[in-house]
């Protein structure tokens, strides 16, 4: 059994993008290769979670890339608190098993106070008067400021937004190789996000999303060469799990309309602007990505249906399922809504209720990931010009998040030695254990 391992979460990653990655290739030539199928929703925080438990959302709790907190009407997007998923995960398993294994994470959602050794997960702190700021979760404590006086500070703007780019990937990796030169944990999880951007942008077949993976592949090399000389002839088995596959889509629909247009969603007026009125509003959409949480007050039986029967009418939609006909995802959670509402593959779901764009709250036209009820690809679309977002979600090329039915849906699972998993379409859920059984687990 290997004393290390490295497993990599890679979004965006097919197994056509292989051929373009020589690094990769060279890594994993000599090991395995399997189809990874995501678990629906295949979205970044539930397969995260599904990967580091061995679980699904029923069980852990992530059912999304936000939650919605009905006592008390507040939507909370992107936390950075590891407290949301309420299953033990790979390094407290992993400590359970023996206390003297360690274990990195490198960026992941939901890190903040898990109980990995060592952490590293910048992100923004939004202040009072609009202006920005940088924070950082790390342990030990210390441990970021150590690396920004070696590194500079992690490149925030370059995350995510219209100036998204390699320079957040290569700052990971970059880190990632001092942590392992530092600490050699047993287990080292990173999450390098990349391929997410000019795939969700441009089309995950456009030029500019080939060339990403290229950047990537360079990134690879990088840290593998950096880790062979930080793990010497202990060398790491290497594990690389795509998070989900981004699939084109040339269609956008809006549940949040759809319900205002019902009289359902209801909104206030505040500075001239239209809000999102969580009280008032019988049902309203969390949408995130190819799929939303439709939340009923006091999930009134005859409001369901009447939510239900309106958003299975709209172009683009798969499926409505209430919570009783969510057995087969295994999404069936307190946490979910009262309706799951799925997109066709080649469509996707904004979050958007004002029907007058002179009325869009203030945060539309910015990015500000964390206020806006819903996730917002077109903050990719950022324009210099205006200092704005344009309010076109058509403008968006690529989406992932409906479940992965069609081969174009599924990812790739690869290793770096032969034996570790049977190569045959593997769920990533699976990894968990794939992972563990390494340690004797």
């Amino acid at each position: 059994m290997p004393e290390y391992v490295v497993l990599l979460s890679v979004p965006g990653l097919r197994e056509q993008d292989l051929d373009r990655m020589p690094c990769l290739k060279q890594l994993t030539s000599e090991g395995d290769q399997a189809t990874l199928v995501p678990s629906f929703p295949a979205v970044t925080c539930p397969v995260q979670a599904n990967m580091t438990t061995g679980l699904t959302p029923v069980e852990h709790g992530v059912v999304a890339n936000g939650f919605y907190w009905r006592e008390r009407y507040e939507v909370e997007m992107w936390t950075s608190t590891n407290e949301c998923i309420q299953r033990p995960q790979l390094w407290d398993i992993m400590h359970q098993h023996d206390s003297s294994l360690t274990a990195a994470v490198w960026f992941p959602l939901h890190c903040k106070g898990c109980g990995a050794d060592f952490v590293c997960m910048p992100a923004p702190i939004h202040n009072a008067d609009g202006t920005e700021s940088m924070w950082c979760y790390s342990r030990p404590e210390g441990l970021y400021q150590q690396l920004m006086g070696e590194l500079g500070q992690f490149p925030l703007q370059h995350f995510w937004g219209p100036m998204a780019n390699i320079k957040s990937t290569a700052w990971i990796t970059t880190s990632a190789v001092q942590a392992a030169r530092q600490f050699l944990p047993n287990l080292f999880y990173i999450y390098l996000p990349h391929l997410d951007y000019a795939a969700q942008k441009m089309g995950p077949d456009s030029e500019a999303a080939l060339q990403a993976v290229v950047d990537l592949d360079v990134e690879i090399g990088k840290l593998a060469d950096g880790f062979a000389e930080a793990y010497g002839d202990n060398s790491p088995l290497w594990l690389v799990a795509s998070e989900y596959v981004i699939v084109p889509v040339d269609h956008v629909s809006y549940p949040n309309r759809t319900l205002r247009a019902a009289g359902l969603l209801s909104v206030q007026q505040q500075n001239g602007r239209e809000l999102l009125d969580l009280q008032q509003s019988r049902a309203w959409a969390l949408v995130d990505h190819q799929f939303s949480h439709i939340f009923v007050r006091d999930s009134d039986q005859t409001t369901i249906q009447q939510a239900k029967e309106v958003l299975t009418r709209q172009t683009g939609v798969s499926q409505v399922l209430t919570q009783d006909e969510l057995g087969p995802y295994e999404l069936a959670h307190p946490l979910s809504g009262d309706l799951i509402v799925i997109s066709q593959p080649n469509s996707w779901q904004a979050y958007y209720w004002w029907l007058d764009d002179d009325l869009a709250p203030a945060f539309a036209r910015t990015i500000d990931i964390h206020r806006k009820p819903g996730f917002d690809p077109v903050e990719l679309f950022w324009d210099p010009t205006t200092n704005g977002i344009p309010l076109d979600a058509t403008l968006v090329k690529g989406s992932h998040g409906a479940p992965a039915i069609n081969p174009n849906q599924r990812g790739v699972l690869l290793s770096s030695q032969r034996g570790v998993f049977v190569e045959r379409p593997t769920a990533d859920t699976d990894v968990a254990d794939i992972l563990l059984r390494q340690f004797g687990i």
